[in-house]
This record gives C-alpha cells, structure tokens and sequence, in this order.
C-alpha cells in the first residue's frame, strides 16, 4: 500500500509501530483518587465499593458512619411466566391497524391482548445498613474522605482529641465479603457500638458473641393505584462478624459494642434464596456461614488478595490526559468547575471511574449491571433498577471489550443465556415464532414479553441489540470456541425469530421486509418499520452470515439470511437532510428526546461511515444536530460516541463537557443531567450507564475498529476524534477488534508513538489522518518490528 506524501508526514515525530503475540499489564502508576473533605449527606455523594455480588455506599460520617448495602439477587416477586396466553391471536389485527395508520387503536388493541402478566416487572431491594457510632461528640479536624480507584478501597481520616482515625472499606472478590478497617494511634480509644438494619418489614437482628446475623424475607406489595398485587418470595440473611479485634467486645440486644480498641475489622456477608430464576430453595443461612468459614488471614492478607485481584483487571489500561492543579481540589469542586476548562485529568478520572464502576459491579458469577449497577438504597428505586435493554443494559457493556474488561462482559452472557429460554416460549405465545425475543426489559426472573404500555413496550429487538454483545466478544477476543458454543448457537435463534416475524410492508411495490409491530423506542408510539429495528436486525443478520462462515456450519440457513439481509427496508434521508427515525419523513427537526435510536447504524452499530456510505454518515450528523447537545445523563454519553465517530472530537468533547456538569449538589442549584458530586451519572435521578456510555466515549475519541478492509481484516483509526482540549496525552492498554492491545502517545495533537500487540497474530490496516498501512502478520507466533513513516 503506498504511503502519502512526505509533506503530510512531516508533522509526525516518530510513528513506531511494533506487533506482538506476547501480552503485558499496562500498571497505572499513578493510582486516581475521587476525594473530598466533609462526609456525605446524600446517598449520592458516598462512595461505591463492589464485588460483582455485594455492593456498599460509604458515607464516611465522623461520630455516625452509615455503610448502606446491597446484594445482587435480593429482588421481589417470584419465578414466573410473563407470557400473555393467545396473545399471537391479535398480531394480524395490530398490524392491520397500523397499516392503515389507526396508531390509537392498535395501541389500545395491544394494550388488552398483548401485554406481559402481570403488566410490570419486579424491583431490586437495598439489602441493609451497617452503623458504627463512636463515643463523644468533639469536632475533627483534618477530614478526608476518599475512594482509590487503583486499589478499590474507600476510606475516611481526621484527626480527633489527640488522635488519628482512619476507617478503610473494600469488597472482596477473592473472598466475596465485604472489609471494614478502623485503627486509631491512640492508644485503646476505639470505642464504638455497630448495628445493623434493614428497611424490610419482615425482617430481624440477632446479635450474637462478636456477630450480628440480619434475616427476613420480602414481602409482595401493591402497584398501580393497587390495580396489580407483586408477591414475593425470596428470603435473605446476612451476618456482619468482628473478625479482628484487640479491645473488649461485648453484645448489647441488637447491637455490639466495642471498647478500649486500636483496631478493628469486621466482615460482612449476604445471600438469598435465590438459586436461578426459576429455583429459589437456596438456604441463605448456609451460604453466609460458608463464605465466612472460608475467610482466611489477617486484615493484610485480606487487603493484599484484594488488590491483587482488583489491579489484575484496573492495571490493564492506563491514561493521562495532562494535569493541572485542578486536580488538587475536592473531586466535587473540580466537577463544579469542569466547564470553566482547565482539568484534562478529571476526564481521565471519569473514564477510569467507569472501569472501576465495572469491576466493581459485573464479575465471573454475579448479576448483570442493572440501572443502578449494583447500588441502590430504596424498595422501589427509579425504573425498578432493572435491566431496560432498549439501550441503558447495552451502554452499561459498551467499555467492557475495549477497556480490557473481557471477563466482566460474563453475567451479560449469563443472563441471556437464560432469557433465550423464557424468550422462546414468549415468541411462540406472542408471535408464533421460532426463536426467541426479548422485549425492553428484563429482571431477575429474565421476563422476555412486552411490559408496561404497548406504545413503547412492544419493541422486539431487544434480544438482537444484545446479541452483538456475543459478537463483540467474539471480534476482540476471536475466541472460536465461545463463538461456536455460546455466542453463535444465541445470535442464530434471535435470527430464526426474525426470519419468521418480518413482514413485506403492503404500502408499496418495493417488496421490503420490515419491522412491527414496534417502536423506536419510547418517541412515536406503536409503528410498523422503525429504522433502529431495521438496523440492528441487519446487524445480526450480518453477524450469523459472518460467524456460519467461520465455522463453517448451516449453509442453508446462511443463504437464507443473505437473501431476507438484502430485503430489509434501508435507511431513509428526509426532507431535512436528515436520518429518518421512520419510513415515514415525519421527524421533527425540533424534537430534543433524549433517545437517539435512529443514529443506532453510526454507533453502537457499524453501518453508517464516512468511507462506505457518506450520505447516510452526513445525514446521521443533521439528525445529531437536530437533537441537540443536552440531555440525561445517559444521553449524553451516548452522544459522546456519536459525535466520536463521526470524528469530531470537539464536539464529543463539548458533549463531554455538558455531561460533567454537577447536578444534585448543595454547591450549585442546577438539578437536571449531569453528573452527581460521586462520579455518578443523573438522568436525573441516578442511572449508571451514562457512566459506562462515556467511559467508551473516550475510547472511542482515541482509538475505533469497527470498520474491516476485507473479512477478518480490521482496521484500527488511531486518534480519530482527538479534542484540541487534549493536546498531550497517552492511553495505554485499549484494546482493538481483530485481538490486538494497542498503546497510543500524542504530543501537540499528534501522534507521537504507537504500539500495538497482536495477541491473536492477525494482520490488520493502521490509519492515522491520511496515512494507511496494511501490517500482515499471517499467523506468525512472535514478530516485531520498527517503522520510522517519516522517512519513506
């Protein structure tokens, strides 16, 4: 491949290009602190610890700490079908309807014979609260509270009545419990009573030698002005254990009191019933005293396992995007003033966040990342804290492959692997389908089938969407055996549905297969053809013709999605020059909704660009600018993505800059999208994945791979939407599609040095502004090499 001209190379330094099978830990040497020198007041401003399992928010009060907990089964309701029996019957009259443009009645139709039994999903629980209030009342002086991103540990310190305290709190995977730490340097003055509660009615405290053992169970409850009865059927324990301590411990009714100490540690664990989402015998009793006999070691031992696991996931990527002496102020006052620019590294610090936030809420075993994560403190949290597919659970896995988090894309996996079960009898019930579907939410018990109003919950590609999930893995990991025996065998059935459920629209000649009944979710109402469907369903057709053909497996069913892939209906231009959100050019330039489901093909999808379909790629950008550039919190952080691939890094970083704005804090009135004074993304109110949104934002701003010179063949665009905001910096460790882990240098907004590893020995193309090389690798086990572009 020829080189551009040397006049154009004359703005690189050096380019140093180097491939290697051999993968090596990029450490962060230099750990990322959120910090701040008062406690919290607000759920909102303590600070995350997780496992994947078991979760807390540290407030880190001086005379009265609150460690509010959770744990990811405690839900309410039972294993269940939410199937509506014969609801299939009506399919042929909702669409007919629709064609004839009587939305009112459709939906109305729908509303009666096509929704889930009973009309909502469940909620998950906060679990409880560990308090320890310390003896006398005089003031500190000296107080920090902090949350170490590179080590997962939250703590407090001050100074009070001649001495230091210090309390320290981490979620241990290894161990799977969660440490508390308390020392003081004066001698034997930890004095401190510990309680625990819960906000379950039906539930209990025991205290017991040097142990508290909190149980109940959950109880059903009313909704819908008490229209819809939720029982519930899960019980839970859980036992927070002195597990060190050197002064005199004694139990007093509910609580323990400790006395004449210097250090303390305790542990706590928590589990339910729960087993699967259609067994709940399990005996939460036992599965707490098993996790805390299986607890080994000191407070040290605790701690080094601890980070060891943590940094063996957080040290993978590293980035520095330039300091200034913002980054000495309380993390609050550095969002505060974000806009005012100035604090490259409070961006860096937000991507890490998301990182840590991942490690921190999905691992090998546990529960997805619902709406809030892991955290939540409320019985009926916002949007039940479930896991809403129509874009908030896919956004929370966006950074997972590209951020060198592989393993914690698992309980995404997990999941879906259950719901293909509930999936394909609602697809039958429904649909009369082969396959199976996922509507826009799902829950614990992995409830597949429309809920909560037919204008926005009949929306079938919810299963597809997560699909590409499967794939992604598969294209930065090429794992062929996890495509051949989980990923494939999924996307295959979520295709089967399609090839059953498309229709050829009766309006016109052109014999296109589209979508409906379905929505583009939650702006327009109930439609036949929405353009996101479309898209997302040719992007799963697209991956079972591409994973058939590398395994070599069902060439029948191959040529038949080719032959359905050509038939769906394409995206549509509109009057305005812009991506139409229907076949019909109904958009409205004015329409500021927060979903931006039409710009799917852009991103997370592959379809629009600028190399193979310009016209698409410019109309995607005027329906971008005809949404505008504020929103939730979420939103934004997926117009961060958008505006990155549509390689303009000012305005991604504009977007940036709009989402870090500090909302729900007592240092400025404003309350609407933004960011909490935690890191937390605010819709408003809380919902985690603006935080994962944004966290691929920035990988993306940095470094894309989504497009492929030929089959197999990907093609890594380095630095392809850098701000001007960042004009030195380096990101470490990311990784591409195609198995390759890329490190990339930029010095004056140009790049500077760029390593890559090829971990799979796959060749690749470079691109970088104008320049292209194609770097063949052809299996070899080990290669290196140096390039100097500048000189060719």
């Amino acid at each position: 491949m020829k080189l551009p001209n040397s006049m154009y190379l004359q703005f690189l330094i050096s380019f140093i290009i180097m491939l290697t099978v051999t993968a090596e830990a990029n450490a962060n040497s230099n750990p990322m602190q959120l910090w701040y020198d008062d406690p919290a007041t607000q759920w909102t401003e303590a600070l995350p610890v997780g496992n994947g399992s078991l979760g807390a928010m540290i407030f880190g009060g001086v005379q009265k700490e609150r460690i509010q907990f959770n744990e990811d089964t405690l839900w309410t309701g039972i294993p269940r079908d939410y199937s509506h029996a014969g609801a299939y019957e009506y399919l042929p009259k909702i669409r007919e309807l629709l064609f004839q443009g009587k939305q009112r009645e459709a939906e109305d139709l729908a509303g009666q014979t096509f929704m889930s039994v009973p009309l909502r999903q469940e909620r998950y629980q906060a679990f409880g609260d560990i308090w320890i209030e310390y003896e006398g009342t005089e003031k500190c002086r000296d107080y920090r509270r902090e949350l170490n991103l590179d080590n997962a540990v939250a703590s407090v310190s001050y100074k009070q009545n001649g001495g230091t305290y210090t309390r320290s709190a981490f979620s241990s995977y290894p161990d799977q419990v969660l440490v508390i730490h308390l020392t003081t340097d004066k001698p034997k003055q930890l004095n401190l009573a510990v309680s625990i509660t819960s906000p379950h009615k039906e539930s209990q405290v025991v205290a017991q030698t040097g142990m508290l053992i909190l149980k109940g169970r959950i109880s059903g409850y009313w909704q819908d002005r008490h229209t819809i009865y939720h029982p519930s059927i899960l019980t839970f324990e859980s036992r927070l254990k002195v597990y060190e301590c050197d002064g005199e411990i004694e139990k007093a009714e509910s609580q323990l009191r400790i006395t004449k100490a210097n250090t303390v540690t305790l542990i706590l664990t928590a589990a339910t019933s729960y087993k699967s989402y259609d067994d709940v015998s399990a005996d939460p009793a036992e599965k707490c005293e098993a996790v805390l006999t299986s607890v080994k070691g000191d407070y040290q031992t605790l701690l080094k396992k601890h980070i060891e696991d943590h940094q063996s996931l957080f040290h993978r990527v590293s980035i520095d995007l330039g300091t200034t002496e913002q980054a000495n102020k309380p993390t609050d006052e550095r969002i505060l003033n974000f806009r005012q620019g100035g604090d490259p590294q409070l961006a860096a610090l937000l991507f890490q966040y998301g990182r840590y936030l991942m490690i921190a809420c999905s691992r090998p075993g546990s529960q997805p990342a619902n709406l809030q994560g892991l955290w939540n403190d409320s019985l009926a949290p916002p949007w039940d804290s479930k896991y809403t597919v129509n874009i908030n659970t896919e956004m929370n896995y966006w950074p997972v492959e590209v951020c060198n988090l592989s393993e914690c894309h698992e309980p995404l996996f997990s999941m879906l692997e259950d719901c293909v079960i509930t999936g394909q009898k609602v697809a039958k019930i429904h649909y009369d389908s082969r396959g199976w579907v996922l509507h826009h939410n799902t829950d614990l018990w992995r409830g597949t089938a429309p809920i909560n109003a037919s204008n926005h919950g009949i929306w079938v590609t919810g299963g597809a969407w997560l699909c590409q999930h499967f794939w992604w893995h598969y294209e930065y990991t090429l794992d062929k055996e996890f495509l051949r025996t989980r990923a494939y065998p999924i996307m295959k059935e979520a295709a089967r549905f399609f090839v059953d459920y498309l229709i050829e629209d009766p309006r016109n000649d052109k014999g296109w297969l589209i979508s409906g009944p379905s929505n583009s979710p939650e702006n327009g109402g109930l439609v036949m053809g929405p353009t996101m469907d479309h898209q997302i369903i040719r992007n799963l057709f697209s991956n079972c013709i591409d994973a058939s053909e590398i395994l070599n497996v069902d060439a029948e069913f191959r040529a038949k999605l080719k032959k359905m892939l050509g038939r769906i209906a394409p995206n549509q231009i509109g009057q305005y020059g812009q991506l139409q959100e229907w076949l019909e050019d109904k958009d409205d330039p004015n329409n500021k909704h927060r979903h931006v489901s039409h710009m799917w093909g852009l991103f997370p999808g592959c379809e629009i660009t600028k190399e193979e379909t310009p016209d698409y790629f410019a109309a995607a950008r005027k329906s971008l600018e005809f949404r505008g550039d504020e929103g939730t919190g979420w939103s934004m952080g997926w117009k961060v993505n958008l505006w990155a691939r549509l390689h303009d890094g000012d305005h991604a970083y504009k977007i940036l800059g709009n989402l870090l704005r500090l909302t729900g804090s007592s240092m400025t009135e404003y309350r609407g999208g933004g960011i909490y004074p935690n890191l937390f993304d605010a819709h408003p109110p809380f919902q985690i994945d603006g935080n994962f949104g944004v966290t691929s934002g920035i990988a993306e701003m940095l470094l894309q791979s989504h497009r492929q010179k030929e089959k197999g063949v990907y093609i890594l665009n380095i630095l392809p939407a850098l701000p001007k905001a960042w004009p030195d910096g380096n990101i470490k460790g990311i990784r591409a599609r195609g198995g390759f882990e890329v490190s990339i240098s930029w010095k004056s907004g140009h790049l500077s040095s760029l390593e890559i590893k090829s971990l799979k020995g796959s060749p690749c193309v470079l691109t970088y502004g104008k320049i292209s090389k194609f770097l063949p690798t052809d299996k070899i086990e080990s290669f290196r090499f140096n390039v100097d572009l500048e000189s060719k």
